[in-house]
């Protein structure tokens, strides 16, 4: 029975955070009303281990994030994938503005020592947490040792609804370019709708089967294969390209060759399980830490994480232009940093459901916007923030 309470709790609070970002047509987002909750619920009467209680353990949250990836990669295709270069820089150079802001700023409020053991989680997820905790545990600065962990939560209860009010701006610009285009058949608008509904049309298989064995676990099995591809590829390389990235990169190409279909996951009817079991093991994350401890280090917590996002908002404004972007868009790629995947995509979708009036519009707001948030998310959390973090180490 602990087991099922356990469940239905964690099910509750996402619940509650879908329906207050549904009731506010998603100015609320669904994940910081669900952060909130568990975090509350941690510091008063929630078990530390509600989360694997649920059955969402380390191990099937290692299979949820591969193949949600996998997943990813279906909605994109190979061009599209390489087009977001720019949204890779943007992001990049995000994180440097904060490196530059908090590394000379913030060194003249707060000791060097402190500085390099916030900056890390600042610039990316908690695995960059971790990497600082445990060095700071090593090096003997016990002073020091919550400060990564708290950071990132904190972070992230800032960066959910900063990106969401962007992106809501961001959409409503390219609604109005949607209204005004659509009826033009050589618009951008007219062009991005049309491959999107041929994606939805063209069916391609590589496996042409009668229907009794087009099953849900068909689907599931090949996703599988690609994710565990994915995964053993980063393993002969030594984890020096990212497992999640190339597990996004694996779906492009066996979405391109017909081995899945587009939203296979959605289509096997998993999709939300594993999204579900993704975000409670993220959200478990915030029983690392309890108010007594972040209220002797907020001030350090709250000035580092100003300073972090003023040197995003300082890079996106400089560089939204020449990358042809809006500075919403830039803005919003760069602060991908604070949280990746999977909240760069909850995100996205809650907004583009919010503000688009038709099917035709929503799939137009969010090809134009999801790939360069996930791709964004991509290149700051799995990749610049673990280097970053490396780096850093040797720093103490």
């Amino acid at each position: 029975m602990t087991y099922l309470l356990s469940f239905t709790t964690v099910m509750i609070f996402i619940l509650i955070g879908e329906w207050a970002s549904a009731a506010t047509k998603a100015f609320v987002p669904s994940i910081f009303i669900t952060a909130v909750l568990f975090a509350i619920g941690f510091w008063t009467i929630l078990p530390k281990n509600i989360v694997t209680q649920a059955s969402y353990t380390p191990q099937f949250v290692g299979v949820a994030m591969s193949m949600l990836l996998v997943q990813m990669g279906s909605l994109m295709d190979l061009k599209e994938l390489a087009n977001q270069w720019k949204a890779v820089c943007i992001a990049l150079l995000g994180v440097t503005g904060t490196l530059i802001f908090t590394l000379t700023i913030g060194s003249l409020f707060f000791n060097w020592k402190t500085v390099v053991a916030a900056v890390p989680p600042l610039t990316g997820g908690i695995v960059a947490a971790l990497l600082m905790t445990n060095g700071l545990k090593a090096a003997g600065i016990t002073t020091l040792v919550a400060l990564p962990v708290s950071m990132f939560i904190m972070h992230s209860m800032i960066g959910y609804p900063l990106t969401a009010l962007l992106l809501r701006k961001e959409g409503h610009r390219l609604s109005t370019k949607y209204h005004n285009e659509k009826d033009d058949p050589t618009s951008e608008v007219a062009q991005i709708i049309k491959k999107h509904n041929l994606s939805e049309t063209v069916n391609k298989p590589a496996f042409k089967l009668p229907d009794q064995f087009q099953t849900p676990v068909f689907i599931i099995t090949r996703v599988a294969l690609i994710a565990l591809l994915g995964n053993w590829l980063a393993s002969l390389v030594h984890g020096e390209i990212n497992a999640n990235v190339i597990c996004l990169i694996l779906g492009v190409i066996a979405h391109q060759l017909g081995f899945i279909e587009t939203n296979a996951l959605d289509k096997a009817k998993v999709f939300n399980w594993l999204m579900y079991g993704l975000l409670s093991y993220i959200f478990a994350q915030l029983s690392l830490t309890t108010p007594a401890i972040i209220g002797h280090i907020i001030i350090q917590i709250i000035v580092l994480i100003l300073l972090g996002i003023l040197g995003m908002f300082v890079a996106s404004f400089l560089l939204a232009k020449p990358f042809g972007m809006s500075r919403e868009m830039a803005f919003a790629c760069s602060l991908t940093a604070l949280f990746g995947f999977p909240a760069d995509f909850i995100l996205t979708t809650e907004i583009c459901q919010s503000v688009a009036q038709s099917d035709d519009e929503k799939a137009y707001l969010t090809e134009s916007i999801l790939p360069k948030m996930l791709v964004g998310g991509f290149a700051t959390v799995s990749v610049a923030s673990v280097i970053i973090a490396s780096v850093f180490l040797k720093l103490l």
